[in-house]
């Protein structure tokens, strides 16, 4: 026994036979008066069992199973106590990583669900434009299949990326004096195609009031997006959902309210708070009701608590509808006249322009080269590093689109190596790319990229960099 206390604990006998037990319990435990809670229970119930971190002699930490047994004599005088330690913290281990394993599971069946939904209607979209017999409308339905679809397979990519950015605290934004009501226009302008198919009723009540919050106004309307998505998701076809904009001047300080409202499934309320989490869909993959990755209200919360806001979700219940609730600090007075906003100016034709794309993925290269040509440049594509560097020095291009990841020699090291031929003028390199983290974009610009852009790019923007290309 006393080999196992040492083995658990890290003490030799002489080290702490006289001591008080308090000594295994951390400070926050004995600030909170924990070992002395347990000795009362155990003086009138006779035994007192707990689970919970203690502390060795080296001060680490193990997860133990503790039960504290009251010592009476013949008379029922209390004489001391008994006390055994059960070292649980393998086994708290097993099952956490079980637990985990459980829920990457579950996350992965999400994940691959989500994806073949979009990519479904892909595939029969291109099925249906190579049909001979298809006529110019059926073209065109299909090809705006391929666009929507594309563009939600790119938004759960981008989500994944921004709540990772915000775990790991690199996501930034950039806040400007903007409008509370063109965030609300816009984020609605979003859900609106989906509302309409699901028949839902929207009512808006935007105070008349000018609202300004200093947000940047991409993200909040990502945020705001977010919520008002799972709002229609989780209202039966035909329901209703309102969203009121408004100030207020409770503590701590004025602020701008947004309230979602829908009379759709409703919220546990014990659950409540778990919706914010990451992955809360993946619990129930195949009777989830409803699509999405469970990552867009945790994405939504990250983002308003970067604009030092709030989000809250009340419930009565299951049935009975949901209210999300979003504050955040209004914008102090302007310190002169705003002006009007800025549309950007519509794409113009750029002169033609000798461009050399790079990428191991032969589908993507050819259709990135068919339609850079269809606007008129010239255009080469090949699939790996020493080709584009061959082409390259026979091409003298003015743009290289180039991809980061490929087998072999890959992107950085053939952007490196393009620099150092000095071509005169020197082309522009662009990274299309599917990695995105952090340190990616510094290593592109150390290896001699000028731009970093992540795949999808949209066509406009790819135009728009041609247009910046000597």
């Amino acid at each position: 026994m006393i080999s196992g206390a040492r083995r658990i604990k890290g003490y030799d006998a002489e080290e702490i036979i006289g001591s008080h037990f308090s000594r295994f319990y951390s400070s926050a435990d004995i600030d909170g008066g924990k070992p002395w809670i347990e000795l009362a229970l155990a003086r009138q119930a006779g035994r007192a069992q707990d689970e919970g971190w203690r502390i060795r002699k080296d001060g680490s930490r193990f997860w133990a199973r503790v039960v504290i047994t009251a010592l009476h004599d013949v008379d029922g005088t209390l004489r001391g106590y008994a006390k055994v330690t059960q070292d649980l913290t393998q086994q708290r281990h097993t099952q956490a990583l079980e637990a985990s394993a459980r829920d990457l599971n579950d996350f992965i069946a999400i994940l691959a669900h989500e994806l073949r939904n979009p990519l479904a209607p892909i595939r029969h979209a291109v099925h249906l434009i190579e049909m001979a017999g298809a006529d110019e409308a059926a073209r065109r339905m299909a090809a705006g299949v391929i666009d929507r679809q594309s563009v939600q397979l790119a938004r759960i990519v981008d989500d994944l990326l921004d709540v990772s950015r915000i775990t790991r605290g690199v996501l930034s934004i950039r806040t400007g004096r903007t409008s509370l009501a063109s965030i609300v226009n816009r984020a609605l302008e979003t859900v609106r195609p989906a509302a309409e198919a699901a028949r839902h009723a929207i009512a808006v009540d935007i105070s008349d009031e000018a609202i300004h919050v200093e947000a940047d106004e991409l993200r909040f309307t990502q945020a705001l997006v977010n919520i008002l998505g799972n709002a229609v998701r989780y209202t039966d076809p035909g329901g209703t959902i309102s969203v009121k904009a408004y100030t207020t001047a409770t503590e701590p300080g004025p602020s701008a309210v947004i309230e979602i409202r829908d009379n759709g499934r409703g919220i546990d309320p014990e659950f409540l708070e778990l919706i914010f989490s990451m992955f809360v869909q993946g619990k129930d993959p195949l009777n989830r009701g409803a699509s999405g990755l469970g990552v867009g209200l945790a994405l939504a919360r990250g983002i308003v608590e970067l604009h030092h806001g709030t989000v809250t979700a009340w419930s009565e219940g299951i049935g009975k509808g949901a209210t999300f609730v979003i504050r955040m600090p209004l914008a102090g007075a302007p310190t002169k006249s705003e002006p009007m906003p800025v549309r950007a100016a519509p794409h113009v034709q750029v002169s033609q322009k000798r461009v050399l794309v790079v990428d191991d993925n032969v589908d993507a290269a050819k259709v990135l080269e068919s339609l850079l040509k269809g606007h008129g440049h010239e255009v080469v594509a090949v699939h790996n590093g020493p080709d584009a560097l061959t082409t390259f020095d026979r091409m003298r291009p003015d743009v290289i689109l180039l991809d980061i990841g490929m087998p072999g020699m890959n992107g950085l090291e053939v952007a490196r190596r393009m620099r150092e031929r000095n071509q005169s003028p020197s082309p522009l390199i662009v990274a299309v790319t599917g990695w995105g983290k952090a340190g990616d974009e510094f290593r592109a610009r150390e290896a001699g990229f000028d731009m970093h852009l992540l795949k999808p790019v949209l066509e406009a923007r790819l135009l728009d960099v041609l247009a910046t290309a000597p």
